[in-house]
């Protein structure tokens, strides 16, 4: 069972994460010209490079509390990256006819989102070893 403080420190970075999503998912849509939903794979890209940086971080260190941990990680990044978002524009692309447009956005989130992963997590690891 998740004590109190595990909940409120989830709760309160949805909050924030959900917020954030709302504001970079606009600012990128408002700046960036498109045909695909770039604001959504904005966002997923860049909570899945700072969540594997977080969580290699989190190896090398003991001074994030089990509550600061979920706070970024679940809290803060599970409601900034967007998969039901991401889902149902995918949805819209396929039943609009635009198989190309659908699978580019679906290919760039999937495999962009582990890729960015990836690359923070190698990030961190690089320069923590060194």
């Amino acid at each position: 069972m998740m004590s109190w403080q595990t909940i409120l420190a989830i709760g309160s970075g949805g909050f924030i994460g959900a917020v954030l999503r709302a504001y970079l998912n606009g600012l990128i849509s408002h700046k960036v010209p498109h045909l695909l939903p770039f604001g959504t794979l904005g966002v997923n890209l860049i909570g899945s490079f700072i969540m594997g940086l977080l969580i290699s971080y989190f190896m090398y260190t003991t001074i994030f509390s089990v509550h600061m941990k979920s706070f970024l990680t679940t809290g803060i990044l599970g409601a900034l990256t967007t998969y039901s978002t991401f889902a149902i524009e995918s949805f819209f692309l396929l039943q609009g006819g635009s198989f190309i447009l659908a699978l580019s956005n679906i290919s760039l989130n999937v495999f962009g989102s582990i890729f960015m992963a990836g690359s923070g997590y190698y990030a961190v690891k690089f320069f923590m070893e060194k």
